[in-house]
């Protein structure tokens, strides 16, 4: 009776997961490599980008800005599928704890993340590597 439970359970584990879009997949490194996070499916289609590995200077800037734990913190927020290889969502600043409207493009090794205030205006972007897990 519990190894039935146990499989049933697994297999709407495996189910429920939704598989990454195709070019998302694996580990990124902010331009700096202070920072690398992965991609998961967030819920309702969505991915979303979290933190899984920091610089002690990353995450003490974080600190000071207010986000306590940067482990863990999802930088790239809800984002969804706005064209081959492009997402559209939010994008979290744990340095001044701010979040923005933003865009993710998968280029090869290459995800240009790009944050914007409003309608387009006082954006940046940041180009992050894949980097082997």
């Amino acid at each position: 009776m519990i190894a039935r439970l146990a499989l049933a359970l697994g297999a709407a584990f495996l189910l429920s997961a939704a598989p990454l879009p195709d070019g998302i997949e694996g580990v990124w490194a902010n331009p700096r490599g202070s920072v690398h996070i992965r991609y998961e499916s967030c819920g309702k289609g969505a991915i979303c980008g979290t933190v899984v590995w920091a610089s002690d200077k990353a995450m003490a800037d974080a600190r000071r800005g207010g986000t306590d734990s940067l482990i863990g913190t999802q930088i790239f927020r809800n984002l969804y599928k706005a064209g081959p290889n492009s997402w559209k969502g939010k994008v979290f600043v744990p340095d001044i704890r701010k979040t923005f409207s933003g865009t993710v493009t998968i280029e090869g090794d290459k995800m240009i993340g790009r944050g914007c205030l409003v309608l387009g205006v006082g954006c940046k972007s940041q180009t992050w590597l894949r980097v082997a897990e």
